[in-house]
């Protein structure tokens, strides 16, 4: 067994507990979907920061200029910036995937206030934790995005990577296709952008960022047992994490009806 069989097996109980989650079937209307997304959102978010700092680590991003790094694994990573930064959206306007997802959720009138708010905070070199502040968001939400820059502050690439890969890439395929299964039931919601930064997400991530990652973490653990170690319960919180975060939407969206 490799041992990123291995640690997919450890961690198959919390990726069938993200499939089977109570949310899926609460998300079930367009009040429901705009509780969703305005949670949401700030993973979405959360996720461009681990790209970005993955990228920070495996590339060299400052002037002069000298390589760094892996050579797959630089491949690998501008690879997977170029089309989460600069994708093309249903009109075949470039965007990144955030603000796709912004998009989809001012096409159905959810509240984009809170992240508004928060990207303006950071636009002035506020720290994300002070701009965070300034919101209102869940706890559950704040404690997400920590654990994120937890990792992100490492500046371990094998442990950002691990959690890029099983935390959020790897994942994203299961989950979102639920959603989307539920959303196409619905053909007179105002849905068009949401389900295609869904269904574009499905085809990237299942496709072509999940074995990306997985090359990608190959390289940067190799043969030490202890980043091999140190990666699977990194990736146990992260899953764990998400879990927390889907509880605590879950419960919004409960409430909300």
């Amino acid at each position: 067994m490799t041992e990123i069989e291995r640690m997919k097996n450890e961690l198959e109980p919390l990726r069938q507990e993200l499939i089977a989650h109570e949310l899926y079937k609460n998300v079930d209307s367009i009040k429901n979907i705009k509780v969703f997304m305005k949670m949401h959102v700030f993973a979405v978010w959360d996720f461009m920061s681990l790209l970005k700092s993955l990228q920070n680590e495996l590339t060299n991003t400052r002037v002069p200029w000298t390589p760094k790094g892996n050579r797959l694994s630089r491949r690998l990573i501008n690879e997977i910036v170029l089309c989460e930064e600069s994708d093309f959206n249903e009109d075949n306007i470039t965007m990144s995937h955030f603000e796709m997802y912004l998009d989809a959720m001012k096409q159905i009138d959810a509240d984009v206030s809170e992240m508004t708010s928060f990207i303006e905070k950071l636009d002035d070199n506020l720290a994300y934790d002070k701009a965070l502040a300034f919101t209102n968001v869940d706890a559950e939400i704040t404690k997400f995005i920590d654990f994120t820059f937890d990792i992100v502050n490492s500046k371990k690439a094998y442990l950002i990577a691990s959690v890029f890969t099983f935390g959020r890439e790897n994942l994203i395929p299961d989950m979102f296709v639920e959603i989307v299964r539920k959303f196409n039931k619905q053909p007179n919601a105002n849905l068009s952008k949401l389900v295609y930064y869904l269904d574009r997400h499905i085809e990237v991530d299942g496709e072509e960022h999940g074995p990306m990652a997985l090359n990608m973490i190959s390289e940067l653990c190799g043969n030490d047992e202890n980043k091999w170690s140190e990666a699977r319960e990194v990736c146990k919180e992260a899953l764990t994490r998400r879990i927390k975060l889907w509880d605590s939407i879950n419960k919004a969206i409960i409430e909300n009806n």
